[in-house]
């Protein structure tokens, strides 16, 4: 990682149908890592004069079902890249019928209910991040102020997927209180933030879960149609999110007893 020049700040990683954000101009970087190639080389261009690091969580053509997405080589990979703050839009399901399909959400706390994703980078040390509050104030205020109509704080429960859930499963969900679910966000933000790197997640409700709502249930098709109909609003809000965040201070949400280029020296 190192030996990698810093190119940009600010990464955004484009989530289900989100497999590009720049029209021209931008750099293709191949990135080594210890953990293996990334989801697809990393794309680094200019933002409203921000430079701005951009990969697409699934590969260029889809190729990576959540449960195989390589979180540590991708997240390595921009942080090599000199990126010290992530958004994160993604595709995801509202528990609630009070928020229905098209609404972008900035959540506040995750809920982790994936298994058998490895979700650290320290393998061979005791290193104990701080992750009661998984996503950066900081980089939430700026989705928020770029997208106003945007809900403001929500919890994400974060499934193994790639099936979706039973009725069952979501109507327990629901009854938690928790107001999203999705397949990719654990674990990514907690990655990030071993690596100190701030993080926030914004997701676009694509679907009413299946135990929320009567109906058949979820399909892969309306995700990915209501995603690909919201996907040129959902690249102005992260292009106005990059101008805000570029904006303000440095923020130590993501700091920690931990040395990350020890580390990086370390592997």
């Amino acid at each position: 990682m190192s030996d990698q020049q810093d190119r940009a700040t600010i990464g955004v990683i484009g989530g289900t149908g989100f497999y590009s954000f720049f029209d021209s101009g931008s750099e293709e970087v191949v990135v080594d890592t210890p953990f293996g190639a990334p989801s697809a080389p990393i794309s680094v261009g200019t933002v409203d004069g921000v430079q701005v690091a951009f990969v697409p969580r699934h590969g260029r053509n889809h190729e990576y079902a959540p449960h195989t997405v390589p979180y540590r080589a991708t997240m390595w990979a921009l942080r090599s890249l000199g990126v010290r703050r992530v958004f994160a839009p993604c595709a995801v399901g509202s528990l609630t019928t009070d928020i229905g399909p098209g609404t972008l959400v900035i959540p506040d706390q995750l809920v982790d209910r994936t298994s058998g994703r490895t979700h650290t980078f320290f393998d061979t040390s005791a290193v104990h991040v701080s992750f009661a509050d998984p996503y950066c104030p900081q980089l939430r205020s700026a989705a928020h102020s770029a997208a106003p109509d945007s809900i403001d704080g929500g919890t994400m429960v974060v499934i193994e997927g790639p099936r979706f859930s039973t009725r069952a499963e979501s109507q327990w969900f629901a009854r938690q209180g928790w107001t999203l679910v999705n397949m990719t966000g654990h674990p990514e933000a907690v990655l990030a933030r071993e690596l100190k790197m701030c993080y926030a997640a914004v997701a676009l409700v694509t679907d009413t879960d299946a135990g929320v709502s009567e109906g058949e249930g979820v399909s892969e098709a309306e995700v990915y149609a209501v995603f690909e109909k919201s996907l040129e609003m959902l690249k102005g809000v992260l292009t106005r999110s990059v101008v805000a965040a570029d904006a303000i201070a440095d923020c130590d949400c993501a700091q920690g007893g931990h040395d990350v280029d020890a580390l990086i020296a370390s592997v």
